[in-house]
């Protein structure tokens, strides 16, 4: 085996001597195909995952020196495909669930029916609620770990498949009193329901979500100025990630490069 680096490449190339066979380090990973130095891209997943309030495609671009947003874009991209682990286990005991809107304004339009409005998606969020005592012995509670996903609108099945696929049977599932959240969605767990009277109290009654979903959104306005609803998905895949894994930046940075090994080519039309 030798290696050579072609014309116009960045990325050096492997070549068999017996069947001239060529690959390169990223060969068959998101990576595949990039024309940026593979120094760049482990810069970036360091950026990506170890940045506490996460990167914009703009900011990597200049940190790294990219010639182009949209190739900024598209390695960031690539990277949130490495965030999601084939082999993620499920959440597990005292879990809240509720659904949140992220996006525009609705004009006309309130509550869990604003779904259907431009720019306005509906996202159905779990979390792993840790119970403790603190050192005077009062019953104290955290978040644990953290589920996100894009549903089109908040009836059963929705929400019966979102639990199933997120959520360990038998698991204890805390959500208000929507009708959605039925006997048929929730028959696999102990469902305890807290009915919220007003949105003002919702907060108080699941705090640990309600948190989430309000640092989500300040995200997204924030540090990317907006997210179209098509590529929302990737976005909640890295705020899941990261949030995983806020204790840990290090471990989280190895991880995302072992996953990212492991996750097919992405192409940038693939992802228009």
């Amino acid at each position: 085996m030798t290696s050579t680096v072609k014309k116009g490449e960045i990325e050096e190339v492997f070549e068999c001597q017996e069947c001239s066979r060529q690959t390169s380090p990223t060969s068959g990973t998101v990576m595949h195909r990039s024309h940026l130095a593979l120094e760049e891209w482990f810069w970036a997943a360091y950026l990506v995952a170890t940045h506490t309030p996460g990167i914009s495609a703009l900011q990597i671009q200049r940190q790294l020196g990219i010639v182009g947003y949209k190739n900024a874009w598209h390695l960031l991209h690539r990277l949130r495909k490495g965030m999601v682990s084939d082999s993620r286990t499920k959440l597990s005991g005292l879990v809240e669930v509720d659904e949140s809107f992220v996006g525009g304004t609705a004009k006309g339009k309130r509550g869990r029916g604003t779904a259907d409005a431009e720019n306005k998606s509906l996202v159905v969020g779990a979390i792993e609620v840790l119970v403790f005592e603190d050192s005077k012995g009062k019953r104290r509670e955290r978040a644990g770990r953290l589920r996100l996903q894009l549903i089109q609108n908040a009836n059963q099945e929705n929400l019966g498949t979102f639990l199933s696929q997120n959520v360990e049977t038998n698991s204890k599932v805390r959500t208000d009193g929507w009708k959605g959240y039925s006997e048929t969605a929730l028959m696999e767990y102990i469902h305890h329901v807290r009915v919220v009277g007003t949105g003002q109290l919702a907060h108080k009654k699941f705090p640990h979500i309600h948190r989430i979903f309000s640092n989500l959104k300040t995200w997204l306005t924030g540090t990317h100025h907006g997210v179209e609803p098509k590529h929302l998905p990737s976005y909640l895949d890295e705020y899941v990630f990261r949030f995983n894994r806020r204790n840990t930046p290090m471990a989280a940075f190895q991880t995302l490069l072992g996953i990212s090994t492991q996750k097919k080519p992405v192409t940038l039309q693939d992802l228009m």
